[in-house]
């Protein structure tokens, strides 16, 4: 038998907090700082003012769905509209779930995220969807007061800035070490505040490109703004010592940037460049009872990019085909799915369509095809609907669709 393999040596005390005067110097004087500085937000508010913890559960949960798609100032207003729709639901119908094109109209997000119950008879967060380490840290420490840390996009940079965590900071090793940080430093009396301080920090004062750090309220306690004030002979001794041996160290190939100061932490692994997709689309439309025109649209599955979204009729397409190759796959497409014959020639080219997703360059090739009549599909295998121009921009499509 083999040897077994020695475990990794654990990190350098520089990297950690095993100071207990250091740790409880530092959460006071974030704790002291947000009791002053933080903003006033509407989940904020209900969490500290709802009586009940299951429905504080409910509001924080879904600040945190929201604040995951997109910034705090557009979030505020869906949020608002959210909670009193869903309030009001509640008195209506009480033991009943909306449907998932109220939860789209209201706040365009996957499906499986947001459905559930919104009685609120059952416990949170144990039962939620779509609920990971994050929300859930996020749940149990504000909404129950359970001493759990939290680690998002915001406290990542913050931690890494605090002890000069030079390794890729999406890397599972890192973010695990970064998870034990945060649950050392989390207040037990006051977690949820705790959390939200280390948050609103990364969001307002630590922030990812001009860091307010004369401002900070941790400042004392930051290894990279240490370094900053040090001379370039005591920078690059600390910043070196270790590498090679150290994995939250950065890499010998990754030297430190006096030009970047704090803003040398965190790293991440270069971006792959994104791949390029083609899709065709199509535009189908008759004339409606009333004259105006309609359009067909299809509901996307409910996993996956763009996933429970409504769009027109789309196949994806290899590339680098003609525009005549691309006509008769469409069409082929169509007539597989309508259960009628459809021309190739009949589809009208209109033009293409361009949307930059994070990880996908996608072209939308699209085609318009008038129809004289309705068309019927199973609503199992092909959820579809025909909508007014007003009834497409209220729908839960994506802004690859309104371009479209």
């Amino acid at each position: 038998a083999g040897v077994p393999a020695a475990a990794p040596a654990p990190p350098p005390a520089r990297h950690l907090f095993s100071d207990p005067a250091e740790v409880e110097a530092l959460r006071g004087n974030l704790l002291a700082w947000y009791d002053r500085c933080k903003r006033d937000l509407p989940w904020r508010t209900l969490a500290a003012t709802e009586p009940d913890a299951d429905r504080r559960g409910y509001a924080v949960w879904v600040s945190e769905i929201m604040l995951q798609q997109t910034q705090v100032a557009t979030v505020i207003h869906y949020y608002n509209r959210w909670m009193q729709v869903t309030a009001a639901y509640r008195v209506l119908c009480p033991q009943a779930a909306p449907s998932g094109d109220l939860v789209h109209c209201l706040w365009q997000i996957p499906s499986g995220k947001i459905q559930l119950c919104l009685s609120l008879t059952c416990p949170l967060p144990s039962l939620l969807p779509g609920v990971g380490r994050y929300t859930a840290g996020a749940i149990a420490s504000i909404s129950y007061g359970q001493a759990t840390g939290v680690v998002d996009g915001n406290v990542i940079r913050v931690l890494c800035r605090l002890r000069c965590i030079g390794a890729d900071s999406s890397s599972p090793a890192v973010i695990d070490r970064l998870w034990d940080m945060a649950n050392v430093l989390v207040d037990s009396s006051r977690p949820g505040d705790f959390n939200q301080a280390l948050m609103e920090l990364g969001a307002t004062v630590c922030v990812p490109k001009a860091p307010l750090c004369r401002e900070c309220p941790v400042k004392q306690h930051c290894q990279a703004w240490r370094r900053v004030s040090m001379s370039p002979t005591a920078i690059v001794t600390l910043v070196f010592a270790g590498i090679g041996d150290c994995p939250l160290c950065p890499p010998a190939t990754e030297p430190w940037d006096s030009s970047l100061g704090v803003t040398n932490f965190p790293r991440k692994a270069a971006k792959k460049p994104p791949r390029a997709m083609r899709t065709a689309t199509c535009v189908l439309e008759r004339r409606g009872c009333h004259g105006a025109p309609e359009y067909l649209i299809v509901q996307r599955p409910s996993s996956g990019l763009l996933a429970g979204l409504w769009e027109f009729p789309s196949l994806p397409l290899a590339q680098d085909l003609q525009e005549e190759k691309e006509r008769e796959e469409l069409a082929h497409h169509l007539q597989a799915w309508m259960g009628r014959p459809v021309a190739a020639k009949g589809l009208q080219f209109i033009g293409e369509v361009i949307h930059i997703f994070s990880h996908i360059h996608q072209t939308y090739v699209v085609y318009s095809l008038h129809l004289d009549g309705d068309v019927t599909l199973d609503p199992v295998l092909f959820p579809s609907r025909w909508v007014t121009e007003d009834e497409f921009h209220a729908s839960a499509v994506s802004t690859a669709m309104k371009k479209v």
